[in-house]
């Protein structure tokens, strides 16, 4: 009998992933929607044996018995919003969301949960020394609801874990590059290098990873790995002077040159973040996102390269075939 799997979170760059490894895999597939698909540019195109579900993990009479019949459940929903750096819509899809798809789980009584987090969870750590698993959390510094609401949704999969004996695997991608970001998300930067619109590089650095490696490993945590658990996905960790070198040679663009002075980048987010509160708009930046890229954000995915069979694309080929998606879909 076919393994039915509930996908949350499965219109998004992500999500679309998800979906299309477990049908590779053999799975049958739920795929949970906050709105049904139109067909517009860059929406996912799902076969029709992928069952959609429109619902709103945030509203969940939405939401209720939808992993009935479910083998497992891959959780996948989620606001990566930064900015602004508080917003209780964060919190609202972040942890609330994960509460109840928790409880969904515990309701069908489902074999495998996999609760897809983020690596900002753990500590980070230089080049030489990068985190991993076992740092403590790092984030509380920078006054970000979006890791301080994932790192509160991880607790609460684990303590789901202990206290219900739910069978879950905790994955934590970095920073996902490659096709199929609609919104577009993280892939924003690649469009931002091909307009000239990137100055310059700030001072720390991440680490970086193909969006189709984190699916494969999301997918194999519902059969490998250890409940409870958690595991980062990633791959290269990279400054941001030579991630954006990289990303300009795949896009045959001219690199940022320029450093840019901390301090300066400091200021630049504090009067943005001060026009952001005149206006009610967003700004480009704010003072917790230059925090963020002032630090290096590298890690270390042995655990999962061991345990998950994380692959491991080159980063060139995630920019290329993120590019060639953009040009597919009319996004340049």
């Amino acid at each position: 009998m076919t393994r039915r799997v509930l996908v949350t979170g499965a219109g998004g760059f992500l999500g679309r992933h998800l979906v299309q490894q477990l049908r590779q895999q053999g799975y049958a597939v739920r795929a949970l929607l906050r709105r049904p698909l139109t067909g517009a540019v860059g929406e996912p195109a799902f076969p029709a044996e992928v069952e959609c579900v429109v619902g709103d993990v945030c509203r969940p009479e939405t939401v209720a018995h939808l992993a009935e019949g479910c083998w497992g459940i891959v959780h996948a929903a989620a606001l990566a919003q930064v900015n602004p750096a508080r917003d209780p819509a964060v919190w609202d899809v972040n942890y609330g969301g994960t509460d109840t798809v928790l409880r969904l789980a515990r309701q069908a009584a489902v074999q495998r949960f996999v609760y897809v987090g983020t690596a900002n969870v753990f500590g980070f750590g230089p080049l030489a020394r990068p985190g991993d698993e076992t740092h403590p959390f790092a984030g509380r510094r920078y006054g970000l609801d979006y890791m301080d609401s994932k790192r509160a949704a991880t607790a609460l999969v684990e303590q789901a874990v202990r206290e219900w004996r739910l069978p879950a695997v905790l994955v934590h991608p970095t920073f996902m590059l490659g096709p199929g970001d609609a919104k577009p998300t993280s892939n924003a930067l690649l469009l931002e290098l091909l307009r000239g619109r990137v100055p310059g590089y700030p001072a720390g650095g991440k680490n970086y990873v193909h969006v189709h490696d984190v699916a494969v490993a999301a997918v194999n945590a519902l059969t490998q790995g250890r409940v409870g658990e958690s595991y980062v996905l990633g791959h290269q960790n990279l400054s941001y002077r030579d991630a954006f070198r990289l990303m300009a040679e795949v896009l045959h663009v001219p690199a940022p040159r320029w450093p840019i002075p901390t301090p300066l980048a400091r200021l630049y987010g504090t009067a943005s973040a001060l026009g952001a509160r005149l206006t009610g708009r967003p700004g480009r930046l704010n003072p917790a996102m230059v925090a963020v890229a002032a630090d290096g954000h590298y890690f270390d995915a042995a655990k999962a390269r061991a345990e998950l069979g994380l692959p491991q694309t080159p980063i060139a080929q995630a920019v290329a075939d993120a590019y060639d998606w953009f040009k597919t879909h009319r996004y340049v």
